[in-house]
């Protein structure tokens, strides 16, 4: 599962192969979202709530574990958990694919890695067909996350319940509210995700060795990195993104007027909202995720 910047192999995928890269992609997905939701929860409600519900992330989490005990900083863990199997799977399927449609589209080239800005297109790439699965997945999480905050009732009951309730109100459309947005932010951001983490691979390999052989710290490191780099650029559409996805039906006609009527209504500042809770979950988090992923590829390849 783990990414390298060389030319990928034709053919060298066999179905054992893609397995083991499913399953170590579900892994650290799964490890992303326990170490990561607390965070992410946070981030969601600081930039969904009115102004003045909270005077900040320890504000904010201070009335969670309040009102809903520890356990309340895991709600809404259910739809991510649920779809970071195919989310990671894609992403890194993607962002494989990509890597090789840019070596034949350049069959001259006469170096055998791609440069930094190949690297970080192959990254936007992958984000496209990741976004069908991430855009459905991220509007129940939102939903559930903010539902209860500011002492309003709790609507749903869990993830088939959300997913029930918009489809009966809007339809697939509905369900897909914010796809534009999570792509917006998911582009970009993947772009510097994936371009960090090769670079930051590349930087911490010793001289005559490989980016692969590095250790687990190392690729804690190049994950952590590759977390800061992406959040550090994904907020503004973060934000809009969380909006249009929980937002009564009407509210926005699109991630532009909700860009407008956010500025109107809380100036530039809250396109900002949950940068320190994302920025705080984003080393962490995505440390876990390739831990998680290159751990788990070495059990794999021990047992098959």
């Amino acid at each position: 599962m783990s990414s390298d910047e060389t030319k990928p192999k034709a053919s060298g995928s066999s179905a054992a192969e893609n397995v083991k890269s499913f399953i170590a992609g579900g892994f650290g997905g799964v490890c992303a979202v326990v170490v990561g939701h607390p965070f992410d929860l946070t981030k969601t409600r600081l930039q969904t709530a009115s102004p003045g519900a909270y005077t900040g992330a320890i504000d904010c989490v201070k009335k969670t574990v309040a009102k809903d005990g520890v356990k309340g900083l895991y709600r809404g863990i259910v739809p991510p958990l649920l779809g970071v199997t195919p989310i990671f799977a894609v992403s890194f399927w993607a962002y494989d694919a990509s890597k090789q449609l840019i070596f034949s589209a350049t069959p001259d080239r006469k170096s055998s890695a791609l440069s930094i800005p190949e690297l970080a297109l192959a990254g936007f790439l992958s984000a496209v067909p990741t976004t069908l699965v991430t855009a459905p997945v991220e509007r129940a999480k939102v939903l559930l996350q903010v539902q209860g905050q500011a002492g309003s009732e709790a609507k749903y009951k869990g993830v088939t319940d959300v997913l029930k309730h918009l489809y009966k109100e809007g339809g697939i459309r509905s369900i897909f509210r914010g796809t534009g947005a999570t792509l917006a932010r998911d582009g970009p951001g993947s772009a510097a995700y994936f371009a960090a983490y090769e670079v930051t691979k590349k930087a911490l390999t010793p001289a005559g060795s490989s980016p692969a052989d590095l250790n687990l710290q190392a690729i804690i490191i190049a994950g952590g990195t590759a977390g800061v780099a992406m959040w550090a650029i994904a907020i503004p559409p973060d934000v809009l993104k969380s909006r249009l996805q929980s937002a009564p039906n009407g509210t926005y006609s699109g991630i532009l007027d909700c860009m407008r009527k956010t500025i109107a209504a809380d100036g530039v500042a809250a396109l900002w909202k949950g940068f320190g809770p994302a920025m705080a979950r984003a080393f962490p988090a995505n440390a876990a995720t390739f831990l998680g992923v290159e751990a788990s590829r070495k059990v794999l390849d021990g047992l098959f």
